[in-house]
């Protein structure tokens, strides 16, 4: 099999996180999801990926992933011909798990994530990647005038200082009113001990933006409604119940904990005014 070589920018190589954690998840005979081709994609990189291993941290993105598909289809289910875009994203696979042969997605990313993305997707009808950064506006002006929008910000904004995200979400609301926004928050126990971390203290990215209520998103644009806000421990019941039992156990016993690395860190459904 051809090796593809790495060549990503700081915080983009943090795509490969999410990315292996869905190919190990994959091998499980009980997963949480199945992505086969994330297992086809870490196993054609040349990329040290077992400093990972062993971490809860790949666990608990293919939860949050899980949560987004489980949102996105759900927007689909009411509108099946809806736009998807994918914010950040990396070397998601969330397109083939919820294409129900009509949605229409893009896929936007930072031009080094998308020139490595082209080698192993392609743009289709239904199906498009942009190379530009969140925070540059021209990149909107590339999608359809007509919604509705679900957008999704998977592990991305928190990399963002805190006036970049006001930025981001002022845009998405000019540009897409209405619109539903899935996004990840960080509070001060995951940014402060990230260092110690058994993921991101194996990349040099480093968190920036400390959001201690999510809650606080609608103060910063009148309108904007905060529908659901959710820690890895406290997942919506529909999604819990479709876990193994094994990890059932597990989420029962790390919310009883309350852990502030677990608690700081929230995954959240907004609509945008």
């Amino acid at each position: 099999m051809t090796q593809h070589t790495v060549r990503l920018g700081t915080v983009q190589e943090t795509l490969l996180i999410p990315l292996y954690g869905r190919a190990v998840e994959n091998r499980k005979p009980e997963a949480a999801l199945r992505d086969v081709r994330a297992e086809e994609i870490v196993a054609s990189i040349d990329y040290d990926f077992a400093r990972f291993d062993d971490g809860p941290s790949l666990l608990g993105s293919v939860l949050r992933t899980s949560l987004f598909d489980h949102w996105v289809r759900d927007f689909l289910a009411e509108h099946p011909e809806g736009t998807v875009v994918e914010i950040g994203t990396g070397h998601n696979t969330r397109y083939e798990r919820v294409d129900n042969g009509r949605v229409r997605g893009f896929d936007l990313d930072l031009p080094d994530v998308v020139d490595l993305r082209r080698t192993f997707f392609k743009d289709t009808p239904r199906r498009t990647m942009i190379p530009a950064s969140v925070t540059d506006a021209s990149w909107a002006e590339s999608l359809p005038t007509d919604g509705p929008y679900f957008l999704a910000a998977e592990a991305v904004l928190p990399y963002f200082e805190e006036k970049d995200v006001r930025s981001v979400v002022d845009l998405l609301a000019d540009r897409f009113p209405g619109s539903l926004l899935a996004l990840d928050t960080t509070g001060p126990g995951m940014v402060d001990t990230q260092d110690e971390h058994d993921a991101l203290s194996k990349v040099d990215a480093r968190l920036t933006w400390n959001c201690t209520d999510p809650a606080r998103l609608a103060e910063w644009r009148p309108g904007v409604q905060v529908l659901a806000s959710h820690t890895l421990a406290t997942l919506p019941s529909a999604m819990y119940d479709e876990l193994p039992g094994g990890y059932q156990e597990m989420l029962t016993g790390l919310a009883a904990m309350k852990l502030p690395t677990v608690e700081d860190y929230r995954l959240n459904l907004v609509r945008l005014p």
